[in-house]
């Protein structure tokens, strides 16, 4: 296998482990959050969080780094206008992601904290789940964005 079809794989590999891993981990954290209940919640958080730094944080690191070689390895120019678009898109999702890492640890903990002392899911941990969940439209809209540019690279005339 030649080097760009190595690179290209790794890319496309890279971007599904990051979409697909973001989507599942948002699944399993919204349905256990529906639960309420401490035990579920920390239990599920716990694991998105190994996901993110085992799975979504290797393949963010990747993604970029595959992206910039493809684009050497085929003569594009840096500064393409869909390539500009892309990766505002890409930095608006990172924006996103690193807040969300945080408040998905905050949230670990005070369903562990609530579990350790018998009481209920504490008031924080409902807003920290607000805000995450607010912050994952914009990173999804904006990973979505960067697939539909990766795939049609479209000319902007500008």
């Amino acid at each position: 296998m030649d080097a760009y079809l190595t690179v290209k794989f790794l890319h496309i590999l890279s971007s599904t482990v990051l979409f697909g891993t973001g989507m599942g981990t948002a699944f399993q954290m919204v349905w256990a959050m529906r639960t309420g209940k401490p035990e579920t919640i920390h239990s599920v958080a716990s694991g998105v969080v190994i996901a993110d730094w085992v799975f979504t944080t290797p393949a963010g690191i990747i993604q970029p780094l595959t992206g910039l070689w493809l684009i050497s390895l085929q003569g594009y120019e840096f500064t393409e206008p869909w390539l500009l678009v892309t990766y505002a898109l890409y930095v608006l999702a990172l924006a996103c992601w690193l807040p969300v890492v945080h408040l998905q640890m905050r949230i670990r903990d005070l369903a562990k904290t609530a579990l350790n002392t018998g009481t209920g899911l504490p008031q924080k941990a409902r807003k920290a789940y607000k805000i995450w969940f607010s912050l994952g439209w914009p990173a999804f809209i904006a990973l979505v964005g960067v697939f539909w540019l990766m795939v049609s690279k479209p000319d902007f005339g500008f």
